[in-house]
This record gives structure tokens, C-alpha cells and sequence, in this order.
């Protein structure tokens, strides 16, 4: 029998991307409210909360998916 080795990321490195995506959408979506912004605003909408929050989601998710890329589970 050949020695097969399973090299599996660890579940950091999933929820790096994960969080790399939902960030840009949430980023992305707070780019459209700042271009074209809604007819009812929030109490905080002049602070554009998902431009904030959606930027700060892609910084932590390239921090999660940078410092696991190379680990693997044995």
C-alpha cells in the first residue's frame, strides 16, 4: 500500500475567505449606499457603517488567511 498523506487546511484558512468575501460584499454594498444613498437614513448613516464595517471584515480575514496558508493538518 502507497503512503497517501491528506494535506487539509486548517479551518482558519476557510474562514479567512470567508470572511474576505462577505467583508467585500458588505464594503461593496456600502460604496453603493454612499454613491446612491436611501431615501429613509439611520440615526448613524452619515458615518457609513458598512463601508467601516465591511473594510475591517476584509482586514481580518486577509490576517486569518495569511498567517494559515501554509499549515496543514496532519
Amino acid at each position: 500500500m502507497a503512503n497517501k498523506t491528506s494535506e487539509l487546511k486548517t479551518i482558519w484558512y476557510f474562514v479567512g475567505i470567508i470572511l474576505i468575501i462577505m467583508g467585500g460584499l458588505v464594503f461593496l454594498s456600502g460604496i453603493v449606499q454612499l454613491v446612491a444613498p436611501p431615501l429613509t437614513k439611520t440615526i448613524l448613516s452619515e458615518l457609513y457603517p458598512a463601508i467601516w464595517w465591511g473594510g475591517l471584515m476584509m482586514i481580518v480575514g486577509l490576517i486569518y488567511f495569511l498567517t494559515n496558508k501554509n499549515k496543514i493538518v496532519d
